[in-house]
């Protein structure tokens, strides 16, 4: 059994926060375990920019984000692991995971991270009908292939969902030579980022057809036409609206999912809507001692963010391992309302916080001219107005400690109001 202060699992922008901020908070003991042959996670393939505003102050690629992470993390002298499969955790925080070097490993921790991060939602898991053809990708897998690989995918390309990576291979191929011929969107508004919209396709004058689906894919050896049409309020599709595009690869960018099967092997309680763990302002879980952050808590839409929440998690788990959080039976419980899909974290132990509370939060629909209220039960704290809200685009708020002492013990509400014209 090998013994360490802090486990971390997933060496992407979540774990090596999280780690890098546990060290400097004082515990030196700290483990990364990453099953990739290289740290950076995700990020490695994201050779676009649009990184780092936030945390920077300058923009910078994926590759280049990541190794700021990574070298600060070599000079702390933070072990790691790569190519190492995490295969299960107790609810003793004993890891367990095996490599090709050390063979089968028993790690006793004090605290675990969990910084798996997510994975893409596949064909299969959409039910579209049609052929079994090749050339039909997951847009992630596409990315490795060609930013990392070296390999084409295809030449005729149709992209259906308009997430971020969906967005951004659509230019991408298009400055590879592909032909994009549009990108298919199931709901009547976008999944990703408005700035995406603007530089991945109205620059390149790729078409954006919202309220459509893909009905058939045709082919037998590889894709030869994909077939979409529009759909009704309901999502059904249209009799009679459909339109027919000769192409040879068709790119699926229909959702992530947050990588929680350790998380339920362990009896982490989850959030059925975020997919991910039901966490503290700690970002600790159901398990005492657990902690999660960045995409496996739950999708976010700037790895800036991620990086905020994991150094949140990061400072907690070393101040768990030292023995100074607070443990309380009844945490308040936050709760959105009137088109507030889901607010995290979960619950909030006010003693815990030492300078602020940050809720992060989605709203279900897009709204315009609306004010999101946070209420400590029926008593108004605070109102942010926002000219815009939309499901792709992740809200922010911060409650500064002065203002949660007022707070009566009651849930924290934040809910939607719209403003009149």
């Amino acid at each position: 059994m090998i013994n360490y202060d802090i486990v971390v699992i997933g060496g992407g922008p979540a774990g090596l926060a999280a780690a890098i901020e546990a060290k400097e908070n004082g515990v030196d003991n700290i483990l990364v375990i990453e099953r990739d042959r290289e740290l950076g996670g995700i990020l490695q393939q994201c050779i676009h920019n649009g990184f780092g505003l936030h945390v920077f102050k300058e923009e910078l690629t994926g590759p280049e984000y990541a190794e700021r992470f990574i070298e600060k993390l070599k000079e702390q002298g933070i072990e790691f692991k790569l190519d190492t499969m995490v295969l299960d955790i107790n609810q003793e925080k004993v890891v367990t995971a095996v490599n090709t070097v050390d063979g089968l490993l028993h790690i006793n921790a004090g605290a675990v991270v969990l910084a798996m991060g997510c994975r893409e939602r596949t064909r299969g898991a959409i039910n579209i009908p049609g052929t079994r053809a090749s050339g039909v990708f997951s847009a992630g897998t596409a990315q490795r292939f060609v930013n990392m690989e070296g390999y084409m995918v295809g030449k005729e390309v149709v992209i259906l969902g308009s997430g971020d990576i969906g967005l951004i291979m659509a230019r991408r191929m298009t400055l590879e030579g592909a032909k994009v011929h549009a990108v298919v969107e199931l709901m009547p508004f976008s999944g990703g980022l408005t700035r995406n919209i603007v530089q991945c396709l109205d620059d390149y004058n790729i078409p954006l057809l919202l309220s459509h689906t893909v009905v058939d894919v045709k082919g037998k050896d590889r894709v030869e036409e994909v077939v979409i049409a529009k759909v009704d309020d309901r999502r059904r599709p249209i009799p009679g609206t459909e339109q027919t595009f000769s192409c040879d690869t068709l790119l699926l960018s229909v959702g992530l999912i947050p990588e929680n099967e350790l998380s339920k092997s362990a009896g982490i309680k989850l959030d059925p809507i975020t997919g991910g763990p039901v966490v503290n302002e700690s970002m600790e879980t159901s398990i005492e001692g657990v902690f999660a952050c960045g995409n496996v808590v739950h999708v976010h839409d700037l790895v800036d963010w991620v990086t905020e929440e994991s150094r949140r998690a990061g400072k907690y788990a070393a101040r768990f391992v030292q023995k100074q959080l607070v443990v309380s039976k009844k945490p308040m419980e936050t709760k959105g309302e009137n088109g507030v899909r889901y607010i995290v974290p979960h619950k909030v132990q006010i003693e815990n916080i030492t300078d602020k509370l940050t809720l992060m939060l989605r709203v279900d629909n897009v709204y315009h001219n609306a004010k999101l209220v946070i209420k400590d039960g029926d008593k108004v704290i605070k109102s942010v107005k926002k000219r815009h809200l939309a499901p792709g685009e992740m809200e922010t708020i911060n409650l500064p400690a002065k203002d949660l002492a007022n707070f009566e013990g009651n849930d924290i509400i934040v809910s939607l109001q719209l403003e009149e014209e």
